[in-house]
């Protein structure tokens, strides 16, 4: 049986402010759980008789009807779980980037479920450092944590200010971004590392993060007459680590 301060303790996660004073992330369904348990040690665990619990964990045990009151989703899958909300590394975001390694920056992307398939896509083209502005969604909201289905357990997310880091690169140092006047990327040659900046849903890439960036890239369209006037930002995201990766293995 779940109290009714337990259900209101929760509920409260949803939001950004209360997540940030309780240090904790909310994370549902028996994938998503599943492989944040390899990582991270919970600090309590809700689920039903279904759920086959991990050698070392006890969780409450709810029904069905509890855990729909304290779940985020329509359809609740067998477990939810609260974690500690990792601190973030302190180290110098620059010692992450390097000329042989693959970096991914987001510029004020806002909605949650983009950003959690970008951390998603990032896991799948085996991208460990994803780098986000100040404005971009929080990556601990439950609908991002859900959107990466267990990737937010494999990737390193970083907020900084953009500019800033953008500014201590070498000059030489290969920075990416996807415009719509740049130069086809099937085209162009592409290096083993950098940095992938991927921008806002809407207005795209911040001008001052626009000028920052050294090698403009164009995703091409390929229908002849009328078209859609831009990608979905996590679509343009997996085209573009997709060429980078298939380059790779080519080279």
């Amino acid at each position: 049986m779940i109290s009714k301060n337990q259900q209101k303790y929760i509920r409260q996660l949803e939001q950004k402010k209360y997540r940030k004073r309780e240090g904790l992330f909310v994370a549902e369904g028996t994938k998503v759980v599943g492989d944040l348990l390899k990582r991270y040690e919970p600090k309590a665990v809700f689920a039903t008789t279904q759920w086959q619990a991990p050698e070392g964990i006890t969780p409450q045990v709810l029904t069905e009807e509890e855990l729909q009151r304290i779940s985020f989703q329509q359809h609740p899958q067998q477990v939810l779980a609260l974690f500690p909300i990792p601190s973030q590394d302190t180290s110098d975001p620059l010692t992450l980037l390097s000329a042989q390694t693959l970096a991914l920056a987001l510029d004020g992307v806002q909605d949650p479920g983009n950003l959690g398939t970008i951390i998603r896509i990032a896991d799948w083209f085996g991208i460990s450092t994803l780098i986000c502005s100040e404005d971009t969604a929080d990556a601990w909201n439950p609908k991002v944590v859900q959107a990466t289905m267990g990737s937010l357990a494999r990737v390193n997310i970083i907020y900084t200010p953009l500019t800033d880091l953008l500014d201590r690169l070498p000059d030489t140092y290969p920075v990416y971004g996807t415009f719509l006047d740049g130069k086809d990327i099937y085209e162009e040659e592409l290096t083993p590392g950098g940095l992938i900046v991927m921008g806002n849903e809407g207005n795209g890439i911040s001008d001052e993060v626009r000028q920052r960036i050294n090698r403009r890239l164009l995703i091409p369209d390929f229908h002849q007459g009328e078209t859609a006037d831009s990608l979905n930002v996590a679509i343009a995201t997996a085209i573009t680590c997709s060429e980078f990766r298939r380059r790779a293995v080519r080279g």
